[in-house]
């Protein structure tokens, strides 16, 4: 099931790149592997999967630790509490969740320890719901970035965000195209972000023509998620 789904997701994105005219492999499709067990992982990674995104930082370490394959690449996507950071910076490729100078700075102290520099992405909160964590306005991202250019551990990628669950396609359009201008708006101030991290089991199709660069993807192809793991 899971090799069908995610052939299913590939030609859904080859199709979605060819409408806004992008080459396919500019779209980089992680495995969302909340609650699902390691044996599954492996089954994803066989069907040729390297990227996997945890939402929580002990599921992140376990698995990380379980999981020694070559060259796959670990993402933190949820949010992420300052006591949780040992766990996720030896591991994560990329964390995407990043939404305050202060867990910035944690991120950076730890990464100095270890002698690491860490790939991040600012989260922003364009769905403007209260559940949601995320910075709220342009100014907030440029404020942020600037302070987190400053620090010699941390390499700013990107912007993430999450767009409201709905299908109206004019509010998820307007949501990714949002962010897109907040990356544009950045690097015409210098700034040379390359990763927009958006679109999820709903919505990835328009987050690709809207410009995606990561598509964080669960659902479609592991099915309904296990609670019970």
């Amino acid at each position: 099931m899971i090799l069908e789904n995610l052939n299913i997701v590939k030609a859904h994105v080859r199709e979605s790149c060819e409408v806004s005219r992008r080459d396919p492999e500019s779209v980089r499709i992680i495995s969302v592997t909340k609650t699902q067990p390691a044996e599954t992982i492996r089954e994803v990674y066989s069907c040729g999967m390297r990227d996997v995104g945890e939402n929580k930082a002990q599921e992140l370490r376990d698995k990380s630790t379980e999981l020694q394959l070559p060259g796959i690449n670990w993402h933190f996507i949820g949010h992420l509490q300052s006591n949780k950071v040992k766990y996720v910076v030896p591991v994560a490729e990329f964390i995407h969740s990043v939404d305050s100078l202060k867990i910035a700075t944690d991120i950076d102290s730890f990464a100095n320890k270890i002698g690491k520099i860490q790939n991040i992405l600012l989260e922003v909160n364009l769905a403007d719901e209260a559940s949601k964590f995320g910075l709220r306005d342009f100014d907030s991202v440029q404020k942020l970035a600037e302070s987190v250019n400053l620090l010699p551990n941390i390499k700013l990628c990107g912007l993430m965000t999450m767009a409201p669950y709905t299908m109206d396609e004019y509010i998820l359009r307007k949501c990714f195209a949002d962010l897109r201008h907040f990356s544009d708006s950045l690097n015409n101030s210098g700034f040379g972000l390359k990763e927009l991290s958006m679109g999820m089991t709903n919505d990835y199709r328009i987050a690709i023509e809207e410009g995606a660069t990561m598509i964080r993807i669960g659902t479609a192809i592991f099915g309904e998620r296990n609670y019970n793991y």
